[in-house]
């Protein structure tokens, strides 16, 4: 082994050390590939002229010439470098096998000297110590340079296999592969938004065969159609043909208005303008202006040619750079922008969004840039730091971001940055239109891509699973190849054969989806990934299941019983003339005939009138002042809010305002809450304030000023620093942005993160005197808001962030010591903090004896409990974290998992548990009268969450949905199915207690024992499922539905309780802090728990008393008519003649009749006071009594002695058959329902009053127009008048009596609680 060389000192960039290009001057034995390794890698970087020109990588010639590429050295020649170099021939010699072999190891599977020098991403061997630490540190940088492929052969290979093991796992059909800026080998669809349910060939034949799949319109188009058939025909065709024709026009001109309307959100979706990097080939640009240089661009074979006559090294160096394109030749690409419409994305495209800009497809980041001033606040002008620590390996897993000083760039490595402003790397977004939640989400960039020049982005291709419709997971991998020709080969795995090279993972945090909202100032390149339908947000919208409510179902048998009731009757009627043949009528034909006369008892104006009703009932839904803000999304199924059996809630948000206070905070000996709070500001004020100079910060290991100016025992230190680190814990472990706007003048501060919890958190420590200052992914600092001084301020190094599955968060953060220098290397504090669930913090934290028994005090207080630990790292133990953290982050497959290993090999354990916090989250307002009404009301109510069993018990009893008293079974961590049927025994023997269970035992029960477990939940007045996922949430609403056939109604305000309400019956949502989701993909929207008691106990029953009522009067208008007409066709011996015809029997269902029926929409049998007051009136509403079988065929005997009466005393008071017996007979039908609308109204509105007066009055005007149908010299004779009332008197007294004696006898609830 060769000894090492010393190690020069580092330069400035101007000064006049690198004039000489000395660090050109290395050893040859450095390139010697037996000997080389790791170590002689550190010998090269000894020569690095300084960190801060290192790009996304560097090649042979960056190290070589690091004074040439500095900007003040731009105008020297090559040719000045190969001069007065030691062992020149053995230079020569190696550069040319090197020149001849021309490959790179891009992915091609090529190598050679263009290949970079070291692997930023790949884990290195184990580095020799060197005695100075700043060669130490140089010693063991990892993130800029690449040792070449010959440098390192028996690496290579290792490395090479290793690939090809990656290459397996890599399931090409599973990926895609983007070439960024260019096209695409592969077809992918057109970033089209289309939500439209049809095409102009398809509206038709869809709308159609919706239409007639109801039976209604199926029997009524064949009665239509029968009209074609002469031997049929009854009457004017049109007289069938209207009626159809009508329903059929109004139910198809609504779909097709919805569906232009959706066309037209679309086609401003698809037509928003945005802007796209073009990007032009350098021969292009050219011709269309000068190169900024004369550039001679010479060929492999003819650079050759030439060493024997220029300098060797000078040559292939500029080669190198024309062939890459990055010196002082042309870059790989030229830039236009362009303005495109987002119907004409490409997968490829690289787009410039801005603040306000709606993501138009699924993008992968590759570079954010914040215009000066934006961030600028408090401390982004702040010193930032000599930059001695950017080139220690703290910068490179920074999130592997750039170096973290960004004080003295070189104008070169400045060039990449937008004009203007300062590239950042982060931006956010925001997400409520896709997942519900309105917290802004941090997104960043690449850093692979985040210091790479616009035009070089030809160079990168991104690598992504198939199209997902997990919104909250991505994997991919983004790799920087040597030229733009590199990006289009598939088979090309990166720029060494280590197949890792320049490449780094991808993240859901390097991600935006569509739809999703820019909400900083950041302006964001990035290139999309998924278009049109392969996006998430179209993947994960399913398209809303048509709901009908149960009510249609009711009617439909009814109307199946009605039609079979009208063939019998035809049948008999034919069989009692003894099935004989007259002139022209055979007595199959006859039966047809009668099946078209009695087609009225199948009333096609039933569905028109129900439809109507259900808009009247929509209508008073959002226009009740009780409930503000209510919308009707679904107006189809009104009638099943009063039909609710079971109402499954969400706990937060939904029960609770999602309106989260810090309440308790206990420290292992003492607990703090309430007033007590000014203690713990006390000791904080003396924790962070009083520091020996103006210029130190305060760390965990800062002695000084504890507990000073008060006179402290040692508990009293003791309890001081304990409240001190706690404070501190929580005001750095978090994912909380401080963010800066400006209104009217004022400049507001506010926070903001995805969870609620931990904005509460943070505005706590604020509040005892620790306030985020600012916060960017790089670095915190945080003030006292006693003195307004920076007090603490800290590198980030790593953060874990909060998920479901892990239920806990972590960040890794280095101290400053002093607030204008960056941290020594060696001597800096390294803390890791983590905070979560006491379930899964009570393994990772250090033994302890408090834990378990505060968490239960303080869940049982109703609050959400955070578990606080801290461990302090060496400087080693954090290197060897991030090197195996780097390596699981750059797997394909399995990436999670490895990288939770290795933060449990490394971090998750031993930790100091330093506290326990104690969140509130307020119930909403009125949540305990609600839900002890609903359960009045006969609703069974279960409550589905995700939090924790204790929290929920707590709330559960705190808004009193268990009664005081009632037995909680807690069903909880079953893992096995030997003793769960023991519990389901417990339960079937105790019906009146409350079953809590969580998440992991009702998955065992709805995998092995849906059944059992469904058939004894739905018997317990209440349930309590914690823990619970969306996907168990919506697969109960379905058991319950399927196992009960009841009516379920979920309600929900986030975008976890989507699939659920969906899954419902009746679907509500709340407009809440978690977004406006769940309120868009449910059927009825409301602002508060509140007032669903209203939508249901009141809304609910009127309108499914209306609707019952309204449908049985429709049924009785065409079944009165229909025995009218068999009677009729008894008298002239059974001949299927029809009795009114043409007019008369449109102008019945019509005019005549249909406002008066319809105004029994606005009845109602109690006022809303009488409702709320006795809930138990809800409770008979379930069983289906206002519309059954029963009351069915009560009117349909009404009907038949109605219409037996009325024509059969009109033929024998008048003629058989005539327009005298026909002007009677009708006007006492028409003045018989007006009567009967009249009797059946229970409260009396003004409407109803003027329909029915100027209802008769129409028909008394249009009688002298009926000449046709009417003897008009009889209707003005007192014999009519004295018939039509004999008649009508026979007709309705008998039916009236009936009723009056039924409620005396027997009355309705309704009248026992109203005192009548």
């Amino acid at each position: 082994m060769p000894p090492l060389t010393p190690s020069r000192p580092i330069e400035q960039p101007d000064s006049q050390a690198n004039d000489s290009d000395s660090d050109v001057d290395l050893d040859l034995e450095e390139l010697d590939p037996t000997g080389s390794s790791h170590v002689q890698a550190t010998r090269l970087l000894g020569h690095t002229p300084s960190p801060e020109h290192r790009g996304p990588r560097i090649a042979l010639r960056n190290i070589r010439m690091g004074g040439l590429r500095r900007t003040g050295n731009r105008s020297r020649g090559y040719g000045e470098l190969g001069r007065n170099r030691d062992g020149n021939g053995d230079a020569v010699s190696l550069l040319e096998d090197d020149a001849q072999d021309q490959r790179y190891s891009d992915g091609s599977h090529r190598a050679g000297d263009d290949a970079p020098l070291l692997d930023e991403y790949a884990p290195r061997t184990q580095r020799r110590s060197f005695a100075s630490d700043g060669l130490q540190s140089l010693a063991q940088i990892r993130s800029s340079f690449r040792l070449p492929s010959f440098m390192t052969s028996t690496s290579v290979n290792q490395q090479d296999a290793d690939g090809r093991i990656d290459n397996k796992e890599d399931d090409a059909s599973t990926s895609r592969i983007i070439a960024v800026g260019s096209s695409q080998s592969t077809r992918y669809p057109p970033n089209l938004v289309s939500n439209a349910k049809y095409t102009a060939f398809t509206f038709l034949p869809i709308t159609l065969y919706n239409e007639f799949s109801f039976f209604f319109n199926m029997y009524f188009l064949l009665v239509a159609l029968s009209q074609a058939i002469p031997a049929l025909r009854i009457g004017y065709l049109s007289t069938y043909i209207a009626p159809l024709a009508f329903v059929l026009v109004i139910t198809m001109g609504k779909e097709a208005y919805d569906d232009v309307e959706r066309r037209r959100r679309d086609n401003e979706a698809n037509s928003e303008e945005y802007v796209v990097l073009q990007f032009d080939e350098p021969g292009q640009q050219s011709m269309l202006s000068s190169p900024p240089k004369n550039l001679k661009m010479s060929s492999p074979k003819a650079l050759r040619q030439s060493l024997a006559q220029r300098d060797r090294l000078s040559d292939i160096q500029e080669e190198e750079e024309q062939t890459e394109g990055r010196g002082r030749g042309y870059p790989s690409s030229y830039i236009r922008e362009i303005n495109k419409k987002s119907r004409d994305l490409k997968v490829g495209d690289v787009v410039k969004l801005s603040k306000g800009q709606r993501v138009p497809a699924d993008v992968v980041i590759l570079k954010c840039s914040t215009p000066e001033g934006a961030q600028g606040q408090i401390h982004a002008s702040e010193n930032r730091g000599s930059g001695e620590l950017s080139a220690t390996p703290l910068e490179d897993v920074s999130d592997q971001s750039e170096s973290l000083s960004r004080k003295g760039k070189t104008p070169e490595s400045s060039s990449s940055q937008t004009t203007g402003g300062k590239s950042s790397g982060e931006t956010f977004i925001r997400t409520d239109q896709l997942d519900g939640e309105t917290d802004w989400k941090l997104r960043l960039a690449s850093a692979l891509t985040q210091t790479l020049p616009q035009e070089e982005f030809v160079r990168i291709r991104v690598t992504g699973g198939k199209p997902d419709k997990k919104v909250n997971e991505f994997a991919g991998k983004i790799e920087l190849m040597l030229t733009k020709q590199d990006t289009l080969n598939s088979h090309s795995d990166g720029v060494s054969l280590d197949g890792r090279a320049q490449s780094a993972p991808l993240s859901i945090d390097n991600t935006a989806w569509a739809n999703t909202i820019i909400a900083s100032q950041a302006t964001t390149m990035a290139v999309i990934v998924y278009t049109g339908p392969q996006t998430r947000s179209a993947l994960s919208t399913s398209l809303s299941r048509s709901k009908t409510g149960l009510l249609e179902y009711e009617i439909n048998s009814l109307t199946k019983i009605l039609c079979a009731l009208t063939l019998a009757l035809s049948i008999v009627l034919v069989a009692l003339e003894g099935f004989g043949n007259t002139d022209g009528n055979i007595w199959y034909v006859k039966i047809m005939r009668f099946l078209v006369l009695f087609s009225t008892i199948v009333p096609i104006s039933l569905r028109v009138n129900l439809d109507l009703g259900k808009s009247v009932y929509s209508w008073f839904i959002q226009r009740d002042p009780g409930i503000p803000g209510a919308v009707v999304r679904t107006s189809t199924i009104p009638e099943d809010l009063g039909r609710i059996e079971y109402l499954l809630s969400d706990k937060t948000g939904t029960l609770t305002q999602n309106e989260m206070e810090m309440r308790k905070i206990h420290v292992g000996t003492v607990s703090y809450a309430n007033e007590a709070m000014d203690e713990v500001v006390a000791y904080v004020r003396h924790g962070f304030c009083g520091m020996p100079s103006e210029k130190a910060l305060v760390t965990p290991s800062s002695s000084y000023n504890t507990t000073a100016g008060i006179t402290a025992t040692r508990t009293r230190r003791e309890i001081g620093s304990r409240v001190r680190d706690v404070v501190l814990a929580l005001a750095l472990c978090h994912n909380v942005t401080p963010t800066v706007e400006e209104e009217d003048g004022q400049t507001l501060i506010s926070y903001q993160a995805s969870s609620p919890d931990e904005i509460a958190i943070v505005r706590w420590t604020e509040s005892v005197g620790l306030r985020l200052a600012y916060r960017d992914r790089r670095e915190m600092v945080l003030e006292s808001t006693e003195t307004g001084k920076t007090v603490v301020r800290v590198r980030i190094l790593n953060i874990f962030p909060f998920t479901s599955d892990g239920k806990r968060m972590g960040i890794i953060v280095l101290f400053h010591e002093q607030l204008e220098s960056s941290p020594k290397q060696e001597k800096s504090e390294i803390w890791f903090y983590q905070k979560g669930a006491d379930t899964v913090m009570g393994s990772i934290v250090a033994a302890n004896d408090w834990l378990d028994e505060e968490t239960a005090n303080m869940a049982r207080e109703g609050l959400r409990t955070l578990v606080v630990g801290r461990k302090r790292l060496s400087y080693g133990q954090f290197q060897g974290f991030s090197t195996g953290y780097h390596e699981a982050s750059l797997a394909i497959s399995g990436r999670d998992a490895g990288m939770q290993r290795v933060i449990a090999e490394f971090l998750e354990h031993d930790l100091e548990l330093l506290g326990v916090t104690g969140v509130e989250d307020k119930l909403q307002r009125d949540v305990k009268p609600s839900l002890e009404l609903l359960r009045n009301a006969g609703i069974k109510i279960w409550m589905l969450t995700g939090d924790k069993v204790e929290t929920a018990r707590c709330v559960a009893v705190s808004s009193k949905l268990v009664a005081r008293g009632q037995y909680i079974y807690t069903v909880a961590k079953l893992k096995h199915k030997d003793n769960a049927q023991d519990h389901l025994d417990f339960l079937r023997s105790k019906t009146d207690s409350c079953l809590l269970i969580d998440g992991e035992s009702l998955m065992l029960y709805l995998t092995h024992f849906a059944v059992e477990f469904i058939s004894v939940a739905v018997r317990l007045p209440t349930v309590v499922a914690c823990r619970c996922s969306p996907t168990q949430k919506a697969d109960i609403a379905k058991l319950i539905k399927e196992f009960t056939k009841k009516r379920v109604c979920c309600i929900g305000d986030g975008g976890n309780d989507v699939s659920m309400i969906q899954a419902a019956d009746v679907g509500v949502g709340i407009v809440g802090k978690e977004g406006r989701q769940a309120s868009l993909a449910a059927d009825f929207s409301i602002e508060q728990f509140c007032h669903l008691t209203k939508l249901l106990v009141w809304h609910g029953r009127n309108s499914y008393k209306r609707s019952a009522k309204l449908a049985q009067f429709v049924i009785h208008r065409g079944l009165i008519i229909a025995v009218c007409q068999t009677m009729y066709s008894i008298a002239i011996k059974f001949e299927p003649e029809g009795l009114y015809k043409d007019w008369l029997l449109v102008g019945y269902a019509t005019v005549y009749t249909a406002a008066p029926v319809l105004s029994l929409v606005l009845d109602k049998d109690v006022d809303e006071n009488v409702a709320n007051l006795y809930p138990e009136l809800y409770k008979e509403l379930t069983s289906g009594r206002s519309l059954s079988y029963r009351t069915f065929f009560v009117w349909v005997f009404v009907s038949i002695y109605q219409g037996g009466m009325i024509q059969g005393l009109s033929q024998i008071l008048t003629e058989v058959d005539g327009s005298k017996m026909v002007a009677v007979s009708y006007t006492v039908l028409v003045l018989n329902e007006l009567l009967m609308v009249a009797i059946e109204i229970t409260t009396w509105h003004p409407v109803m009053i003027m329909c029915i007066i100027g209802t008769f009055l129409v028909y008394i005007g249009s009688m002298p127009f009926l000449g046709r149908y009417f003897d008009l010299d009889f209707l003005l004779s007192w014999g009519f008048l004295w018939r039509v009332l004999a008649i009508g008197s026979i007709s309705l007294i008998p039916p009236y009596a009936g009723k009056l004696i039924r409620r005396t006898m027997k009355p309705p609830s309704y009248r026992k609680v109203q005192g009548i």
